[in-house]
């Protein structure tokens, strides 16, 4: 009598990734084409589409480097889990949380939405002396 073992789906990782311009509609680009791929993925993207959003715009606005671009990098894990990255060409300018900002700023709120929607985010060095800021959000959960 022989066994059988059920089988197993493969667990496999997505991943999507792009170049875009540093530029206001880069930034733009960059949070249509994520929630595009999410929604091809079969993934809720509304948090995602935040957190780009301002990890786009923050390269854009404080890591551009004239003639470079910045890079959109979105990795999908079997558990759920999205990584986020984006590359820009300053690695000279670290972001930080700031202090707290007035009502009324128009700016500096950029880090706080990507601290409130993601389970983790960080920075790492990039090569060429570039910087990559990362989120990661475990997508679906309530």
């Amino acid at each position: 009598m022989s066994q059988q073992t059920p089988t197993q789906t493969p667990l496999h990782t997505r991943h999507f990734a792009v170049q875009l311009s540093a530029t206001r509609r880069g930034a733009r680009l960059a949070r249509l084409l994520t929630e595009r791929q999410l929604d091809a993925w079969g993934e809720p993207y509304d948090a995602a589409g935040q957190v780009v959003a301002e990890l786009a715009s923050n390269a854009v606005r404080h890591g551009r480097v004239l003639g470079r671009d910045f890079r959109l990098r979105l990795e999908l894990h079997a558990d759920r889990t999205l990584r986020i990255e984006v590359t820009d060409a300053r690695g000279d300018r670290v972001p930080r949380i700031p202090d707290p900002v007035e009502d009324n700023a128009e700016g500096g709120r950029g880090l706080r939405i990507v601290e409130a929607y993601a389970d983790r985010w960080g920075v790492a060095q990039a090569p060429a002396n570039a910087k990559t800021v990362w989120a990661e959000l475990v997508l679906g959960r309530v």
